[in-house]
């Protein structure tokens, strides 16, 4: 396949200072160019509570825990109001402030107005220079930085942020994105920002695995997809209260038991979970115990993925041989590729093996967990990394099924003229639509107001 040029990987500088307006955003460096994080997004991750949250401590050295994250308030004031906390062993209930940086709080005059009088706690980004800012009559309030307790890059919870902001849009709405593009730059445009997109995967997959280490990386990678969009953040907070030896299975145990320890697991994140715009048999309980029962079936499914290796590279080294060799370029060779790895034996034999038939065998859930979690795990563990002429298993994932996907990425791929009988929807076609959307977002983008 005929790659566009892409730039090279460029290492996430989580650290940076802000570049941009300090009161509202801050502009760093992702892997693929600027990106911007906004005041905004971190009062959604302390709201969701997507954070390492048993681990948080203020910057005196008290243990801080989040018992109720208050009302989130949109109008003037502090961001949330009467919340409820036990610092340093102390219940404490009142207002919380969110900054990037820890001097916003003077430079916002918070201290001199009556209306942050009832902050109890001052929540960053950023590691704070002191270990109190200093409110209303010089009182000290403890000041937690939220940057270490994160669950995965900044440039990732950008990317969600955005990704918001797409999903359930309208077809029209979308084409409307695609008509100021030249007519011949977007299939080309959409093929490398799926080269993009993988390439961000196995780098925050990595960083998973380096965090982590291999087999809770890959328990938390696979409750996440189970948490679907909604249900992430509470899904990771289950993965790291509930590790993978709570859900092996025992001799003598049943499957009662095993739900049991799905029904605790959601348990200990009621109130979190979100079942607005959620279908039924997506809800996180039976999602909960549909991982148990996964888990009963293999409950060393991540060892198993391990040594499947070699079955998934032969595979990968399939569809790389034909789709790297197109003529045609693009995705012409998808359904051509797909037959030379014999895609749906391989995914019977994924699914079989990992104990992941528990999703379906016609599940589009499954689809995502393999190209989600699985493919980018495996290509981290191996050392693989993206140049521009990708990797096998970059090859693999791009003609891979779709998943899980709006429908209206679809109709505007289908519009496109990217499907036809030789190149069925694939992976990296619902991918690199995201990712050329993605880069035109001014939530994600920066220079694209």
């Amino acid at each position: 396949m005929n790659r566009p040029p892409s730039p090279p990987p460029v290492a996430p500088s989580p650290t940076a200072a802000p570049t941009s307006n300090p009161w509202i955003m801050a502009e760093m460096l992702g892997i693929d160019g600027p990106f911007t994080f906004s005041e905004r997004l971190l009062q959604k991750i302390w709201m969701r509570g997507d954070f390492d949250r048993a681990s948080m401590q203020s910057a005196d050295g008290r243990a801080v825990q989040v018992v109720h994250p208050g009302r989130w308030n949109l109008l003037a004031g502090p961001d949330f109001r009467d919340a409820r906390l036990v610092i340093g062993g102390s219940e404490v209930q009142g207002d919380v402030e969110l900054h990037i940086n820890a001097d916003d709080w003077r430079l916002h005059g918070h201290a001199d107005d009556p209306a942050y009088d009832g902050v109890v706690l001052h929540a960053v980004l950023f590691p704070p220079g002191d270990a109190f800012t200093r409110g209303a009559g010089g009182r000290l309030l403890p000041v937690v930085a939220l940057l270490p307790l994160l669950r995965q890059d900044l440039e990732a919870y950008a990317t969600e942020e955005a990704l918001e902001t797409l999903v359930g849009r309208s077809v029209t709405e979308l084409r409307t994105s695609l008509e100021n593009a030249p007519e011949l730059a977007v299939p080309d445009s959409v093929l490398a920002q799926a080269g993009l997109r993988w390439r961000q995967k196995v780098h925050f997959a990595r960083c998973r695995i380096e965090r982590l280490g291999w087999e809770a990386a890959c328990h938390h990678a696979a409750l996440e997809v189970l948490g679907y969009r909604m249900n992430r953040a509470p899904m990771l907070s289950v993965a790291a209260e509930f590790p993978l030896a709570r859900w092996q299975w025992r001799p003598g145990a049943n499957m009662p038991t095993q739900e049991r320890v799905a029904d605790e697991a959601w348990e200990s994140q009621r109130g979190r979970w979100r079942h607005r715009g959620v279908r039924p048999p997506n809800y996180p309980r039976l999602r909960l115990r549909q991982y148990a029962r996964w888990m009963a079936a293999a409950p060393d499914w991540p060892a198993r993925l391990q040594n499947m290796l070699p079955d998934l590279m032969r595979a990968a080294r399939a569809a790389s041989q034909v789709m790297s060799a197109a003529n045609a370029g693009g995705y012409a060779s998808v359904g051509e590729a797909r037959r030379r790895v014999r895609l749906k034996e391989v995914r019977v034999l994924l699914a079989r093996t990992l104990g992941a038939e528990a999703l379906g065998p016609g599940s589009t859930r499954l689809d995502t967990f393999l190209c989600d979690a699985v493919f980018p795990l495996v290509a981290a563990m191996n050392g693989e990394t993206a140049g521009d002429d990708g990797t096998a298993l970059e090859w693999l994932w791009q003609a891979w099924l779709p998943g899980d996907h709006p429908e209206e990425f679809a109709a505007c791929i289908k519009e496109l003229g990217l499907t036809n009988r030789g190149a069925p929807l694939c992976h990296g076609m619902i991918q690199g639509m995201l990712g050329w959307l993605l880069q035109r977002s001014p939530v994600f983008r920066t220079g694209d107001k």
